[in-house]
C-alpha cells in the first residue's frame, strides 16, 4: 500500500525527502494500511519543537467504532531530536515547507515521506502542463 501526493508534486520543487513516523489510534492505523486516506490537502508543521502534520484525511474503518471520530485531527510525527533542529533551520535558512509526499507501510509501521519544499510560481506551472502535454502527443499519438 503507498498512497502518493500528486498534488505536492505539481504545486511545489521538492528538495529534499524524509520518512517520519506517525502516531495513530488502533482504527487509523488499519484504514490508512487499507489506503483509505487522502493526503492532498495536507501539511507539516512544528509546534512547541514536535512536528505535526495537519489535514490528512483517513477515512473511518468500517468495523470499528466511530462515534468521537475526527479524521482531519492533527497527529505528531516522530523523529529524532537532532532531525527536527536541523530540519528546522533549513526551513528558516532556504525559506522552505515541508509537505507531505507519500504514505506507505514498512515493517507493518505506518510511514509518511516528508519532503522539504520550495512553492512554484504560476508561469512555472503552466510551463509543467505545456511540457507534459507536448510529452504526451510526441509519445502517445500512435494509437490507430
Amino acid at each position: 500500500m503507498k498512497t502518493i501526493n500528486r498534488q505536492a508534486r505539481f504545486d511545489y520543487e521538492l528538495k529534499d525527502r524524509l520518512e517520519v513516523g506517525v502516531v495513530l489510534s488502533g482504527a487509523e492505523t488499519k484504514s490508512a494500511k487499507n489506503g483509505s486516506l487522502d493526503l492532498n490537502h495536507a501539511f507539516c508543521k512544528f509546534r512547541d519543537g514536535e512536528l505535526w502534520i495537519y489535514n490528512l484525511h483517513i477515512y473511518p474503518y468500517a468495523f470499528a467504532n466511530n462515534e468521537s471520530y475526527q479524521p482531519d485531527r492533527a497527529r505528531k510525527l516522530l523523529l529524532a531530536k537532532k532531525e527536527a533542529i536541523a530540519l528546522q533551520s533549513r526551513m528558516k535558512q532556504g525559506r522552505l515547507l515541508l509537505v507531505p509526499t507519500a504514505v506507505y507501510t514498512k515493517k507493518g509501521l505506518v510511514k509518511i515521506e516528508v519532503a522539504l519544499a520550495r512553492g512554484k510560481r504560476k508561469y512555472e506551472k503552466r510551463e509543467a502542463i505545456k511540457k507534459r502535454d507536448l510529452d504526451r502527443e510526441m509519445g502517445g499519438g500512435g494509437g490507430n
